[in-house]
């Protein structure tokens, strides 16, 4: 029977790399399996054994935890209304742009406060990539600099709360445990926030560094261009591009870290202050509101539909007892909790390649969480180590997203060779992050 739930994994796994909708592959493959197999073989699976999914999904839709992903999702298409992205690149353009690599530095800041802000990788990329790509190649940047730069920068929302990858692993990593790991959203955040400032400051000194040796790469802007560009009024711009969005960070993780509000009370606050930044902005109005809403209600719905097809999976496949059949066969083939560690990194590597990280995670998660409660691995670790994992899928050539999206919206010049050449050191800085964290576990402690 653990065999014939393996088989029913990979089947589903195919079919999805072969393009079918995820929700109704995951639910409905599913369910015709189980079906057949009580015919081939009886008693394996009764049909009474599905009363269960009905508890089940009204479970994921009660569950309060999940109620923060349409609120964050609101907050980040709501902020990419204001013009927030434009009036940061400009102000940070401003403060570096003096400096050998200052521009590329400020794409930098700016994806990692978009990340705190928004969380939503596709629209960072292809937003910071018609602002600031004809930017930097008008100010002489090499192209594949100045690519790698913006598509690494674009997906830190993957790992710095308030990121939905965070909050999807930390609910199905819950819902997988059997009581065995208790991670919570707010732990998640905790964990993520320090390798995520290590990964923008690491991004900022490789800049830095390479623009020193090659300076011809990243020219400085001139003063008289800066000059020009600043004008009358400068600090006030500065106060409102910079200052107000900070204000909402740290009124949203600030509040999770300080135990003031749950995740989801905070979502709300991020909602409510991104609505109020884009009235500040003069950027509001019915019809963005009705844009805003439709988007986030289309996010949700998919969000949702895969996750009632996954706990439809995950009962079928638990129920022909897959997870105790993979338990036995890694007892068997005795591997250490690193070796396991290991071969799941490299797979969840390469499934990045095709498809998206919510796919990832509904479908893997629950097959490996009862694996590592075997081997008494903290989940939490494991979890932050699976979202640097799937971050660094999101950039790795040929089939990384950030890629795909940054070619969509990149002038003609720019090729796929300048966008593979240019994000490789990003790449290999993700890979020493990783390496980091997995030596040294107590780094996504320091805040929790």
């Amino acid at each position: 029977m653990g065999a014939l739930a393996l088989i029913l994994f990979l089947i589903i796994f195919i079919l999805i790399l072969k393009g079918y909708p995820v929700a109704f592959t995951l639910g409905g493959v599913s369910v015709l399996f189980a079906l057949i197999v009580m015919i081939i073989v009886p008693d394996s699976f009764r049909f009474t054994d599905f009363n269960l999914l009905p508890s089940r999904f009204m479970g994921t839709i009660n569950n309060t935890m999940l109620m923060a992903v349409p609120l964050f999702i609101y907050m980040g298409i709501m902020l990419e209304k204001s013009g927030l992205a434009e009036s940061l690149l400009e102000t940070m353009a401003n403060l570096f742009g003096r400096m050998h690599g200052g521009l590329a530095i400020s794409v930098v800041i700016v994806g990692a406060l978009l990340a705190a802000s928004t969380g939503i990788v596709g629209a960072t990329v292809v937003t910071m990539g018609v602002l600031s790509l004809p930017v930097m190649l008008k100010r002489g940047y090499k192209p594949e600099l100045a690519t790698g730069v913006i598509a690494s920068s674009g997906t830190l929302g993957q790992i710095i709360p308030p990121s939905i990858v965070l909050i999807l692993l930390a609910d199905q990593i819950g819902a997988s445990s059997r009581g065995m790991s208790q991670v919570d959203v707010g732990s998640m955040f905790k964990a993520a926030f320090l390798p995520g400032l290590i990964l923008v400051v690491a991004y900022i000194v490789y800049i830095a560094i390479i623009s020193m040796i090659k300076k011809d790469w990243a020219p400085p802007i001139p003063v008289a261009d800066i000059k020009a560009m600043r004008g009358k009024g400068f600090g006030k711009r500065v106060f409102k591009a910079f200052f107000l969005p900070m204000l909402l960070i740290v009124a949203v993780l600030g509040s999770i870290f300080a135990g003031i509000a749950s995740p989801t009370e905070a979502a709300a606050v991020g909602a409510m202050g991104a609505t109020l930044l884009t009235i500040f902005e003069r950027k509001f109005s019915w019809k963005i509101l009705n844009e805003v809403m439709r988007q986030t209600m289309h996010l949700c719905a998919m969000v949702f539909w895969i996750l009632l097809g996954a706990t439809t999976f995950t009962l079928v496949f638990r129920t022909l007892g897959g997870d105790d059949y993979l338990i036995h066969l890694i007892e068997q083939a005795n591997l250490s909790p690193m070796a396991f560690l290991t071969i799941v990194m490299i797979v969840i590597f390469i499934a990045g390649f095709f498809i998206d990280f919510i796919e990832i995670i509904f479908i893997f998660v629950p097959v490996i969480t009862p694996i590592f409660n075997t081997y008494e691995v903290d989940m939490l670790w494991v979890g932050i180590l699976m979202a640097l994992n799937l971050q660094t899928s999101f950039l790795t050539p040929p089939f990384g997203f950030s890629l795909f999206y940054l070619k969509g919206v990149a002038p003609p010049e720019i090729t796929t060779q300048h966008l593979y050449k240019g994000i490789i050191p990003f790449i290999i800085i993700q890979i020493i992050l990783i390496t980091l964290i997995i030596i040294f576990p107590q780094i996504i402690y320091v805040f929790g």
